[in-house]
């Protein structure tokens, strides 16, 4: 049996990117989306950083940004919703790493950690990445020691190639979620 939702609220950490169409406006739709999930709050936001494409070379450069949620969703339903969104934002999977409106990734949820067809947490390639770890760094607390979080993004981001691709595009992205649904 699936578990879709818990009684207890997790806070879990994504990251966003587009790289065509209204980047930064295809982020924004991506937030407030996730916002009026009643399940779903977003609580704290990345700035927005331009960076160079990874992987696939020839295509346009990314907006990337990370956001805190705080979610009674099972780490599964949160990705499908992730999916859902994307999908209705225009995301059409059909070059892997290569251009997309937008692109959804969950890297770490408290607590959960998966290793299925569908889902690995916590992301497994997130140390890799300097736009994952760059904007993760902006959510996740100084004193979120607990999860050990925050030592992992401080000890990746020492030896991590690729900071020179990235540019602080704007500081501020999100309104602090007004239209979130209470439940």
């Amino acid at each position: 049996m699936t578990i879709h939702s818990t009684s207890e609220a997790s806070e879990a950490y994504i990251a966003l990117g587009a790289n065509l169409g209204d980047r930064e406006g295809s982020l924004l739709a991506a937030l407030k989306r996730l916002n009026q999930h009643e399940q779903i709050e977003v609580v704290r936001c990345s700035r927005v950083y331009e960076t160079e494409p990874v992987g696939y070379l020839d295509q346009p450069q990314f907006l990337n940004m990370a956001a805190a949620l705080r979610t009674t969703l099972a780490p599964e339903a949160l990705l499908q919703e992730m999916l859902s969104i994307e999908s209705q934002l225009g995301r059409v999977r059909d070059v892997r790493y290569g251009p997309r409106t937008v692109d959804l990734d969950l890297l770490w949820m408290e607590n959960q950690h998966f290793d299925t067809p569908e889902l690995t947490l916590p992301h497994p390639r997130m140390q890799e990445r300097a736009f994952v770890l760059i904007p993760l760094s902006d959510v996740v607390p100084h004193n979120e020691e607990s999860s050990g979080l925050r030592h992992f993004i401080t000890s990746a981001l020492q030896d991590i190639d690729g900071r020179e691709g990235i540019r602080l595009w704007t500081t501020n992205v999100w309104d602090g979620g007004s239209e979130h649904s209470e439940s």
